[in-house]
């Protein structure tokens, strides 16, 4: 059974940093270039907004036993293929995955412009996301 619960705790964590990020999408690319702590806390934001959202599959994909996930790309592939999540979002959804990756692993080679243009676009993303599992949620 979905604990629905942990799912919309997770959820809470991700809206609280959209609230924070929507303050840097305010602020001008090359000011947040230059300013380390906006750069910093941008990264930290939407890196822990999307391990929230593949916490909240891998939860889903483990309660319904719809399979193993390989990589984190594929708790996103594995909802989509299952309509919990649009599937057209699929490719956004496992580019926001490699791009979590990047921060976490590869975080010598992030640039500063791919993580303003994430802040810039990809919140109404992470906004369909949640949408999505609000829906499924609300499912009879």
């Amino acid at each position: 059974m979905i604990d629905e619960t942990k799912i919309l705790s997770k959820i809470r964590v991700i809206k609280e940093n959209l609230t924070k990020l929507s303050l840097l999408k305010e602020v001008p690319e090359e000011v947040f270039k230059s300013e380390f702590e906006k750069y910093d806390s941008a990264k930290y934001g939407l890196q822990t907004s999307i391990e929230a959202m593949i916490d909240i599959c891998n939860h889903i994909i483990s309660r319904k036993c719809l399979g193993m996930p390989k990589t984190k790309a594929d708790s996103f592939v594995i909802l989509c293929q299952n309509k919990i999540l649009s599937p057209n979002m699929q490719d956004t959804f496992t580019a926001m995955a490699r791009f979590r990756k990047r921060v976490v692993h590869l975080y010598d080679e992030v640039d500063t412009g791919d993580v303003y243009q994430y802040v810039i676009e990809g919140m109404s993303d992470i906004n369909a996301f949640i949408d999505d599992i609000q829906n499924y949620l609300n499912r009879p």
